[in-house]
């Protein structure tokens, strides 16, 4: 184990987490990404895991902003009536 490492498990004090605790998160943590969800834990690196998952987590804030632009535009176009019934729904 580096130095590093020790000592950041060191300072963290009652918060320790063990080798297979992350090992059951990273392992977890694959599941919920669709590019390594079938592959085996054995044959993807915990840092593969990692940079998948901030990929996956750009990738879903590119979406959810593309989204609202679009219902910007049909909020724009629609009538007040139909647009306060939607806007109504969205804050349910």
């Amino acid at each position: 184990m580096s130095s590093r490492r020790s000592r950041s498990r060191q300072s963290s004090g009652s918060r320790n987490i063990t080798d297979d605790q992350i090992h059951d998160l990273v392992s977890k943590l694959q599941q919920l990404l669709p590019e390594i969800r079938n592959t085996h834990s054995d044959k993807v690196s915990a840092a593969k895991v990692l940079q998948e998952t901030c990929n996956y987590i750009r990738s879903l804030h590119r979406e959810v902003d593309d989204l609202s632009e679009r219902l910007s535009e049909l909020l724009a176009t629609t009538d007040t009536a139909q647009a306060a019934i939607i806007r109504n729904l969205l804050m349910q």
